[in-house]
């Protein structure tokens, strides 16, 4: 059963997975307080890393904040484009040992705070395990292969993948793009604009393929940008392009993962 870093000690339920955007520690997590994280968040002015601090915080009302600051940011060139529903391979001859998914996003509304979060799945399409997901509140999996970062350079956040650690049973990661509190503010995907997802090689910092957002519907919240996945014992990509009216703790039931 998955736990997310809280700002609490006491034990959570599916009505609290949602606030977990308040909290920055570890503790257990579940479905209705995933969204609370991004309250304390905004206060701190960076996306939660709950190794930071060993002491845990005074669990505080949180005012609401949004995003007044937010700075658009210009597209990189995506040099290796690719259409949606189109899928490439990453690996020909030469292995990979480590990417990198760089993810980039402009608003058209300040209030619009969203996050990449990347799930590992087996060939059902589902987890293979509660805590096999990862965003800023669990940033990195398990088995040491998958993580999350911010980026403040030119993109925005990165999900970092060495598949020299991961997991046999892993045979998918899926990249979605969220919108905090979407539903609780009546947020949508018509805010946002300019979302893209480049795969890197870290060895040689060369883009593999990229893909950019062209449909922005008023009625999801959630993105599911594109996904990696092995076939024959090679890795491909695949651009999705498709989005769903689910939270954070919607797509954690969607993939199989269980909560309190």
């Amino acid at each position: 059963m998955i736990h997310l870093p809280m700002n609490t000690s006491k034990p959570l339920d599916k009505h609290t997975v949602l606030s977990i955007n308040q909290q920055f520690i570890q503790g257990p997590k579940d479905s209705q307080n995933i969204q609370s994280i991004n309250n304390e968040k905004a206060l701190s002015g960076t996306k939660a890393n709950s190794s930071q601090s060993g002491t845990p915080l005074v669990n505080t009302p949180s005012p609401d904040i949004t995003n007044a600051h937010f700075t658009n940011k210009p597209c990189p060139p995506l040099l290796k484009p690719v259409q949606k529903g189109q899928k490439i391979p990453l690996e020909n001859e030469t292995k990979l040992s480590k990417i990198r998914a760089h993810v980039g996003w402009n608003v058209t509304n300040d209030n619009c705070d969203a996050d990449v979060s990347a799930f590992l799945l087996n060939n059902t399409g589902k987890v293979i395990g509660d805590s096999w997901f990862v965003f800023y509140g669990q940033e990195t999996s398990p088995d040491g292969s998958t993580s999350f970062s911010v980026d403040n350079g030119t993109d925005r956040e990165i999900i970092s993948i060495d598949f020299d650690k991961i997991n046999p049973n892993v045979s998918k990661i899926v990249f979605v793009l969220t919108i905090n509190e979407a539903l609780e503010k009546h947020l949508n995907f018509s805010m946002l604009k300019d979302v893209y997802i480049r795969i890197m090689d870290s060895v040689s910092a060369n883009e593999l393929v990229s893909f950019k957002i062209n449909d922005y519907y008023s009625n999801i919240t959630s993105m599911m940008i594109g996904e990696i996945y092995s076939h024959n014992g090679l890795w491909k990509f695949n651009a999705i392009g498709n989005g769903v009216a689910r939270d954070l703790a919607g797509l954690c039931a969607l993939y199989g993962v269980q909560t309190v």
